[in-house]
């Protein structure tokens, strides 16, 4: 039984939604996030939440930590994406062989691990290792990692994934994008560096959902499985944040209004936020669904795995939908550059343009299990 005393997200993420909304302007401003924001998301156990139970981790559920990102982002977008990647970039690190994971967690199960998992390097093989070079853009929350985890080409193989610590790679500051800008999203750059065989692993690994050297069930999922969750859970909390923001700003206009005043009336506000918060709340249910289909892993099928995608495709174009609707009715004063409704509007436009949340591979993927299976052709 776990220890009741390792931070547990789902008990913790509140606190750690306090202290980003108290940061969340100044961290717009130096296009990063506070210290003491990542310093709440590792207290909080976002780092440790996939992390193998044996070195220190809480080897915990995927709909656990989807509720507990959209929690973060219901004060800050940019704070709930760099927590959900601190959760599930250590997730990835655990398909990495016994030694290399030894290395990355040799000093507990906080370590700060980013990444991405396209192959924008190249390596090859050279005694007792490889030699790595490239440059990955849109790495999340860099600029606090202790590790990077990166994916290159290698000759007459496919992709792998390669962990790097600190001293091994630069950064480069290349974010400067008019949503999600508290991400730090920069980019990673390697020349020539060696990578031990323990450090490295074959992406196909990740997609299949076979981690040969951890036994958690969260570590046998594959990654389509529940990679739109990971990019649709803070959507679903700045949606909620918009909500909450909006929802104030109008109830405090109606109360001023006086009668025969120009701009929309009230019915347009009483049916915005009846369909914005449905949406939401209809959104809400999709991803939850999605969570409890990674979690149940042992009844996992093609046909789940692709169901998830669609799903996550479809919740976050209803967010976007939503967070439309609000904006549209918020007004000049709604729009201001001080006003939360526009940022958590820029916000779930810029997340929602990831490349894992287009509906139109979605759709091919789901519509692949249906129409190309046999057992439902007449």
């Amino acid at each position: 039984m776990l220890d009741q005393h390792v931070p547990r997200v789902s008990r913790t993420a509140a606190d750690a939604a306090a202290v980003a909304a108290r940061c969340v302007a100044d961290a717009e401003d130096s296009r990063r996030l506070a210290p003491d924001v990542v310093g709440a998301l590792i207290d909080a156990g976002f780092a440790r939440h996939f992390v193998p139970a044996g070195f220190g981790g809480t080897q915990g559920g995927f709909a656990e930590l989807t509720a507990s990102v959209a929690t973060v982002g219901e004060a800050c977008a940019a704070s709930a994406w760099c927590a959900s990647l601190l959760a599930y970039l250590p997730r990835f690190a655990a398909y990495l062989p016994l030694d290399g994971q030894r290395e990355i967690w040799a000093g507990g199960p906080d370590a700060v691990v980013v990444g991405s998992p396209s192959p924008f390097g190249a390596a090859r093989a050279v005694s007792g290792g490889w030699r790595l070079s490239g440059s990955w853009p849109y790495v999340s929350g860099v600029d606090y990692a202790d590790w990077s985890l990166v994916c290159a080409t290698v000759p007459d193989a496919t992709p792998r994934i390669f962990a790097l610590p600190r001293r091994d790679y630069t950064v480069t500051e290349s974010w400067f994008n008019v949503g999600m800008q508290a991400t730090g999203s920069n980019t990673v750059v390697v020349d020539d560096a060696f990578v031990p065989g323990a450090r490295s692993f074959p992406r196909e690994e990740l997609f299949a959902g076979k981690a040969v050297a951890a036994e958690g069930d969260c570590h046998q999922v594959p990654l389509h499985t529940v990679n739109g969750l990971s990019f649709a859970a803070p959507i679903l909390g700045a949606a909620r944040g918009a909500l909450a923001a909006w929802t104030g700003y109008i109830a405090g206009k109606l109360a001023r209004s006086r009668p025969g005043a120009p701009g929309p009336s009230r019915t347009s506000f009483d049916m915005a936020l009846a369909q914005a918060s449905g949406e939401i709340d209809s959104a809400a249910l999709l991803l939850d669904r999605a969570g409890a289909v990674a979690d149940a892993r042992a009844a996992l099928t093609p046909a789940l795995t692709a169901r998830n995608l669609r799903d996550c495709a479809i919740a976050v174009r209803t967010l976007v939908h939503a967070v439309d609707l609000l904006f549209d009715l918020a007004g000049t004063s709604g729009q201001s550059t001080g006003s939360p409704v526009q940022r958590f509007w820029r916000d779930v436009h810029s997340a929602a343009s990831h490349v894992a949340l287009q509906f139109e591979p979605a759709a091919n993927a789901y519509a692949a299990t249906v129409f190309d299976d046999e057992e439902t052709r007449p």
